[in-house]
């Protein structure tokens, strides 16, 4: 099956990449070229900032060459054989362009910031540094819908009067009030759907991708949004905010305490050493490992609540499982993972749970299909 062979190629390959990126991580600090690294640009300024600038950068152009065949064919091969890609090789290369210069405006304040704080503060760096990030997190919410974005799409109100109202009062159902429905052009780039609710304040708005308002009914698309906003009205945003800030701060905590206990391995002298700074990836990459089957066990039970709001607010169970169905074969998903897999790696359940789960919420409350305010059984 091609949604199959799809799935377990790029998981594969993702797996392999962050196995080889760990181990030439490790093998860079262990033989001593992080610090050599570290001792050629302090040729060149004394400088901290600037070193540990031109330090990261060395080592993300170095990453990028390696693993530049692997991103090519799971970015671009992989998605035309799959026929999934509406991108020439001249969009995708300007969309990686766009994506890194963004990257750079983001990460090098966040970078020379991170070398401030555990420059000033010493031991408690992780403490100021995760209180930062959570602010910093909190302004790219706000700012993602409105500033970041339109950068790669042409965001633009929500032309279907009927579609808006519906949506309207279906937000007016979860308790929220949503003004800014927009459709973005998804398919300059790929042939999946897609939607989302997003932004926070005053910048929070429903966003839905152009494949999906070309290729799905209105009752369809009325099921994707109530899905959306079911998170919103099981506080799953504030519920992940919470959790995701103490997850941060702990995390941050657990990997200044093993980053410090570990500089002696590689003979570093102090926490602020540039050369030794790499070995922070590295433990984050172990606790990430941990952390990401936590997560995704939590993010499969908002997932769930989610659809079963979706079908208590339209009460079209038939019209949202059809709507999955086609979401997973547009988009190409694997409808029967592995269970280990979906449990470690799938942050939303593998359609067929999800499809189960549907069938028997609707069985328990006894739902039945509506359709224009005209009652259907529904056909299990």
């Amino acid at each position: 099956m091609d949604s199959k062979k799809y799935n377990n190629t790029k998981l594969w390959i993702g797996i392999s990449k962050a196995i080889i990126s760990f181990v030439l991580l490790y093998l860079f600090i262990a033989l001593g070229y992080s610090l050599k690294l570290q001792n050629y640009f302090q040729t060149f300024t004394e400088n901290p900032y600037l070193v540990f600038i031109l330090f990261v950068f060395a080592i993300g152009i170095i990453s990028s060459i390696l693993f530049m065949p692997v991103n090519i064919y799971t970015g671009f091969y992989l998605e035309h054989k799959y026929n999934l890609s509406n991108q020439t090789f001249f969009k995708y290369f300007i969309e990686n362009v766009k994506s890194t210069l963004v990257g750079l405006v983001i990460g090098i304040p966040i970078l020379l910031l991170f070398l401030f704080v555990i420059n000033q503060f010493g031991d408690l760096w992780w403490l100021v540094f995760a209180s930062v990030m959570f602010l910093i997190s909190v302004v790219l919410s706000q700012l993602f819908p409105i500033l970041i974005m339109p950068i790669f799409y042409k965001v633009i109100p929500l032309q279907d009067e009927e579609l808006k109202t519906r949506i309207s009062y279906l937000a007016k159902g979860a308790g929220i009030k949503v003004e800014n429905v927009f459709s973005f052009n998804m398919s300059k780039n790929t042939k999946k759907a897609n939607a989302a609710f997003t932004g926070l304040g005053k910048t929070k708005r429903i966003i839905l991708g152009d494949t999906l308002l070309n290729d799905y009914t209105k009752d369809e698309i009325e099921t994707v949004i109530a899905h959306e906003l079911g998170h919103y009205k099981h506080k799953h945003i504030i519920k992940n905010l919470i959790f995701g800030t103490a997850s941060s701060f702990l995390t941050f905590f657990l990997i200044s305490i093993l980053y410090k206990n570990s500089l002696s391995w590689f003979d570093f002298e102090s926490i602020n050493q540039i050369a030794a700074l790499p070995l922070l990836s590295l433990w984050a990459m172990i606790i990430g490992l941990i952390q990401s089957p936590i997560g995704n066990i939590l993010s499969r039970k908002y997932e769930y609540e989610a659809d079963r709001y979706a079908i208590e607010s339209t009460l079209k169970p038939k019209s949202f499982i059809n709507t999955l169905n086609k979401l997973t074969d547009q988009n190409l998903g694997d409808r029967e993972p592995h269970p280990f897999i979906e449990w470690f790696f799938y942050s939303h359940p593998s359609i067929k749970n999800r499809i189960n789960a549907i069938t028997d919420f609707v069985s328990e409350k006894n739902i039945e299909e509506v359709v224009h305010e005209k009652s259907i059984e529904i056909v299990s």
